[in-house]
């Protein structure tokens, strides 16, 4: 009989400790699984945080982003918001501080694409890797205007462009002078990093210029008996001259023709330079007594420097000049933009006066 109700009392336990375990188990099973989603929906705004699309370009695929030079994580965090390109700002500002970009902010200009992720978009910005700049210029008269054209394309500002363009100093170590100094410039389309400085835009120009006297172009100006900057001189006031490709030749002929027989140029557009108008269509008594070195009906030989920045056909025309004996030309009375020739100054006279009667006829005066 005790052992009987012994019996009882151990199977009534037994069943007892398994509905107990059954009842632990169902809870860790709960806390697992309750754990589980947590943790899944951590990862997945996680994910979300880092890889879904988070920039959006208003029906654009791909659009540009500058980063000034001395940038810090706040200023590209505004450049970005004030161009509405982040849509959400609290993932965007969360993964930058994750991945450190707060030291590893680069400036430069950045190519970003529609839809690409948090994640994308900082590891290009921490990477540095930046688009180049396509750099022209063509139809530059002063050194002003080329600094105002270069600044509206790479970061350096026109003032610390014109700063070294008129520092003595500066030029000299190019052995130039800073009237001299804009012959460096070839009208083209150059790659620059947008940062670039304006040191470096002159330093890249000047290695440009040499690339660009090659040896065939050496040879020509050295027969010539000129120097660079001399042929480039030349070259700006043929460029002035005319709007016709096809008679520069011509024209530069006409002044190596006058340097050689030791006359004054007289070329009008220096005149123009000298008074700091180009816009005068007709060249007056008054202009002519302009005391300036610029003045090439004033002073003989070559002006101090080029009056324009003349373009690669005026340079390679004035490298190529037409011989000829001509001495004297003058605009076509037609007003076709080309020119007439003369030997003789009786002549030249003729085909001048027809021109002034044209202009005085289209009331012309100045």
């Amino acid at each position: 009989m005790t052992i009987f109700v012994f019996s009882i009392k151990k199977l009534i336990s037994m069943v007892s400790n398994k509905n107990e375990l059954s009842f632990i188990s169902k809870i860790i099973l709960s806390v697992f699984i309750i754990l589980s989603l947590f943790l899944l929906v951590l990862l997945y705004r996680s994910y979300n945080r880092i890889y879904r699309p988070n920039v959006i370009l208003k029906g654009a695929e791909t659009a540009y982003i500058y980063i000034p030079t001395g940038s810090t994580l706040e200023d590209v965090i505004n450049i970005l918001y004030e161009n509405n390109y982040i849509i959400n700002r609290n993932s965007f500002e969360w993964l930058a501080e994750k991945k450190n970009y707060r030291i590893h902010v680069f400036p430069g200009r950045y190519k970003i694409s529609n839809n690409m992720s948090n994640n994308k978009l900082l590891d290009l910005l921490r990477s540095g890797k930046q688009e180049p700049v396509k750099l022209v210029f063509n139809n530059i008269r002063t050194k002003e205007q080329l600094a105002g054209k270069i600044s509206k394309q790479i970061e350096a500002d026109s003032v610390s462009i014109m700063r070294l363009l008129n520092d003595p100093i500066f030029t000299e170590k190019y052995d130039l002078t800073t009237k001299t100094i804009s012959s460096i410039f070839i009208p083209n389309t150059y790659e620059f990093w947008w940062n670039t400085s304006a040191e470096k835009f002159i330093e890249k120009m000047h290695r440009e210029y040499e690339t660009f006297w090659n040896e065939n172009r050496l040879s020509k100006a050295k027969t010539l008996n000129l120097t660079k900057e001399d042929v480039i001189t030349i070259a700006s006031i043929v460029d002035e001259e005319t709007i016709k490709n096809d008679e520069m030749d011509d024209i530069a002929g006409v002044y190596i023709n006058r340097l050689r027989k030791r006359m004054p140029l007289q070329a009008d557009p220096t005149i123009k330079f000298a008074i700091g108008d180009f816009t005068v269509k007709r060249i007056l008594k008054v202009h002519l007594e302009t005391d300036s070195p610029y003045n090439t009906y004033k002073f003989y030989g070559l002006p101090p420097g080029p009056i324009s920045i003349p373009s690669i056909d005026a340079i390679d025309a004035v490298l190529n000049y037409d011989q000829h004996d001509y001495l004297y030309f003058c605009a076509k009375a037609d007003f076709s933009g080309y020119h007439s020739f003369a030997k003789t100054l009786e002549q030249h006279n003729i085909n001048a006066r027809a021109y002034q009667r044209a202009l005085n006829k289209e009331r012309i005066y100045k």
